[in-house]
């Protein structure tokens, strides 16, 4: 594991302890427990039922991180369900993953030039489980913007790129149950008199495009000027010379700028819950079902 990972997971590990004192979260959440990686990441508290169908038009707080219920036991590694997606994956040979590639702790380039990652270890499980093989899995990276049209289109067998489960989304593709659970919070530069996103009204925030983010300052009665980039990195740069006054996005991802850039900090508490999960295309139940 490289050393700037290293700081990332660490530097994210403090971050989302102080955010996470206190927090509320859905007044009827699927019930979690603490699991590998990160701090922040969830996995299904044993003889919990995460829901039984899949995201319907009238999708709300209570039943948004409801999910396809498992068809008995899960099939051993190389022995799919004949007909079934795993099936169809087997035979080609590797699967398939949409992922985003410079947002540390989750997915970044190590130094020589493989992705790592919390995600993309998530993703080389759900190989390892279809083949046996955590290397059987091709990365196909993505912008933010590109994640959902690029899984509706059927180029990637599924997402596992920071996709925060909303409604909006829910109608569009299938989530898995919570993996992680992120919240925005504001990087700014240290030595700023900026605390929070509540003295950031009428100031340029930048955050990138495609992201719940984005939506999210957009919707604030703080009323930042937000400004749209390609990707998060890009919002690092521009706080670095000074073209805005802070980057708003998941503290996860804030947590690793910070690590690169020990001149930044992250300030003020949560404003928003982001539960990610695994997206799946709505035509591979069985897909959905299995991870």
């Amino acid at each position: 594991m490289s050393t700037r990972f290293a700081l990332a997971c660490s530097a994210l590990a403090a971050i989302v302890l102080a955010a996470t004192a206190g927090g509320q979260w859905w007044d009827h959440p699927v019930p979690v427990t603490a699991g590998p990686g990160p701090a922040g990441a969830v996995r299904p508290m044993a003889g919990s039922s995460p829901g039984s169908a899949s995201a319907t038009p009238d999708c709300t707080p209570q039943n948004l991180l409801a999910s396809l219920r498992p068809q008995g036991p899960l099939p051993a590694p190389g022995q799919m369900p004949a007909g079934s997606t795993m099936a169809r994956i087997a035979k080609r040979g590797h699967l398939i993953v949409g992922v985003l590639e410079d947002v540390s702790p989750m997915a970044v380039r190590d130094m020589n030039l493989q992705l790592e990652g919390f995600d993309i270890d998530i993703a080389r499980d759900i190989a390892e489980a279809i083949f046996g093989d955590r290397e059987r899995v091709v990365f196909r990276p993505l912008r933010e913007a590109d994640r959902f049209p690029t899984l509706v289109s059927g180029q990637v067998d599924l997402l596992v790129a920071g996709a925060t489960i909303t409604c909006p989304r829910r109608e569009q593709v299938d989530f898995s149950t919570v993996y992680y659970e992120a919240g925005q919070r504001v990087l700014v530069n240290r030595g700023s008199a900026v605390r929070g996103l509540d003295d950031l009204r009428g100031r340029p925030v930048c955050t990138a495009g495609g992201s719940t983010s984005l939506r999210n300052l957009q919707a604030s009665p703080a009323v930042p000027i937000p400004v749209v980039t390609a990707t998060q990195t890009d919002c690092l740069m521009l706080l670095q010379l000074g073209k805005v006054d802070a980057v708003s996005t998941d503290d996860n991802l804030l947590a690793g700028m910070a690590a690169q850039d020990p001149r930044t900090e992250v300030v003020g508490p949560r404003f928003t819950e982001e539960p990610y999960g695994v997206a799946i295309n709505k035509n591979t139940p069985d897909l959905v079902r299995f991870v």
